[in-house]
């Protein structure tokens, strides 16, 4: 499978939610895609099914793909610690995830191209590897010669979001992944002991 480019409404109406941020087509439709999606008659999920669809929610939101998702697990299942928490905190250490809650893109598929297209740099160094994994203390940030584009700049106009584990300096267009954050402090609604019972099994 691909990285998935199709609309990014069809898939938040299939999980109930604006996975993707702000949808106002998903607030019109609510309701699942499909020609009985409106209907009532639905029948009960299964508990494999719950699972799967919690597993495909988290690779939605977090633009991962099924191959890295399952190494990420697998990390995630030989660390110490909660392995469901574990799991997401990899995700939000991601590089790309990271340019996204400083705001310098205004989603995550945008943080992916502009880290892909060299444009942001960890400790002074140029990384182009989206899936590249932050430690605390690493310092991100734009080039120098990309500081004056346009959707950068609009992008961190319009973002208002502040995090715990992150510090941003506006002026220098660099922030500080200052810790790992713990499972409270990320936002997601991600259910992820359904996806370690998934992968459990």
């Amino acid at each position: 499978m691909a990285r998935y480019t199709g609309p990014k409404t069809k898939i938040a109406r299939k999980f109930g939610e604006a996975i993707f941020g702000d949808d106002k087509s998903f607030e019109k439709r609510n309701y699942p895609p499909g020609q009985h999606g409106n209907s009532r008659r639905r029948g009960k999920k299964s508990e494999y099914a719950i699972q799967l669809m919690e597993k495909q929610k988290a690779k939605y939101t977090y633009g991962i793909l099924e191959r890295q998702f399952r190494n990420i697990y697998k990390k995630a299942n030989s660390s110490k610690g909660v392995t469901g928490e574990v799991l997401l905190q990899l995700c939000e250490s991601r590089l790309d995830n990271v340019v996204y809650r400083m705001g310098i893109a205004p989603s995550r598929r945008a943080a992916r191209q502009l880290v892909s297209h060299r444009h942001v740099t960890v400790n002074g160094e140029i990384v182009n590897i989206s899936s590249y994994q932050l430690k605390a203390g690493d310092v991100v940030g734009v080039r120098e010669k990309s500081k004056s584009l346009e959707a950068i700049e609009n992008s961190l106009a319009a973002n208002s979001s502040v995090y715990e584990w992150i510090t941003w300096n506006n002026e220098k267009k660099e922030g500080t992944f200052v810790a790992v954050p713990e499972r409270i402090q990320i936002p997601e609604n991600i259910k992820e002991q359904l996806i370690v019972e998934l992968y459990s099994k």
